[in-house]
């Protein structure tokens, strides 16, 4: 099964919600745990119950368990395999990027199948250059997993960067676009690359027409906190609306472990309203 299939069924039995397990400490403190270890731990556990039921993929991020060293890696990979074991979509936001060895060195741990780290997905970065996340996308292509590669970010220190043009006229974001619905259609493997476009953009601004995507999931940051509506997808994503995987993270984290589940229960009813 390929990963595009894998999130078609999710979506179709859950919706195109994604859950940011993201234990910043402010986040710990609310839910009354330690900020070490143990409380990341914790806290991505009751995070994967909360969504459960209520939503088909999660998003650790990684940074926030990586902080605490091994330790924290330890408790990332408990995380991540009791979600994959619950039967979650699991995406590693690890944003890893690098040429050669080193990017077989990512793939190897972040998407073989038996690995302490293995996802489902994970986000990568393209400004080593997109041919240099080859090593990624051939694994992902191969164990029917995905790499979601950033495009345009919803963080503001990235405008000047992402809209800078080539010698040509073509803005940076549209051209790593377009090299992964490239790389896609050359190498037949359908979903194992996406692309991280963020929602509180305007994407015309960085030259990205959503209806020329081709077949590329697209994981979207910046609903809630950041801004962006979840009863706006359509108009904010257009003909590629149904390609979205709308992740939330403070915006429902925010309500506490108690309430987690329901803020994701409201969070789905506006996403069914779009």
């Amino acid at each position: 099964m390929t990963f595009a299939e894998r999130l078609a069924g999710v979506v179709a039995d859950t919706g195109p919600l994604c859950l940011g397990i993201d234990p910043h400490p402010a986040l710990l403190e609310g839910w009354g745990l330690p900020d070490d270890a143990a409380g990341v731990r914790e806290f991505g556990l009751r995070a994967v119950d909360a969504a459960h039921g209520g939503v088909g993929i999660v998003k650790p991020q990684v940074a926030f368990f990586e902080r605490h060293g091994s330790a924290g890696f330890g408790a990332l990979e408990e995380v991540m395999a009791t979600a994959r074991r619950a039967g979650l979509v699991v995406i590693a936001d690890a944003k890893r990027g690098d040429i050669g060895s080193t990017a077989e060195g990512y793939a190897d741990a972040w998407l073989r199948p038996g690995s302490p780290l293995e996802a489902d997905a994970v986000t990568a970065s393209p400004y080593l250059g997109v041919d240099a996340l080859d090593p990624l996308l051939r694994r992902a292509a191969a164990e029917g997993k995905g790499v979601f590669v950033l495009a345009a970010t919803s963080n503001p220190e990235a405008v000047g960067l992402q809209t800078a043009r080539r010698g040509d006229g073509v803005p940076v974001a549209r051209d790593v676009v377009d090299q992964l619905r490239r790389w896609t259609s050359a190498h037949g493997a359908h979903g194992a690359a996406g692309v991280v476009l963020g929602a509180t953009l305007r994407l015309a601004d960085y030259g990205i027409d959503p209806g020329s995507l081709g077949p590329l999931p697209i994981l979207a940051p910046g609903f809630g906190t950041q801004g962006a509506r979840l009863d706006r997808i359509a108009e904010l994503f257009g003909a590629a609306a149904p390609q979205v995987i709308a992740s939330v993270s403070r915006s429902v984290l925010s309500a506490g472990a108690a309430g987690v589940a329901d803020a994701l229960a409201a969070a789905r009813a506006q996403v069914r309203a779009a």
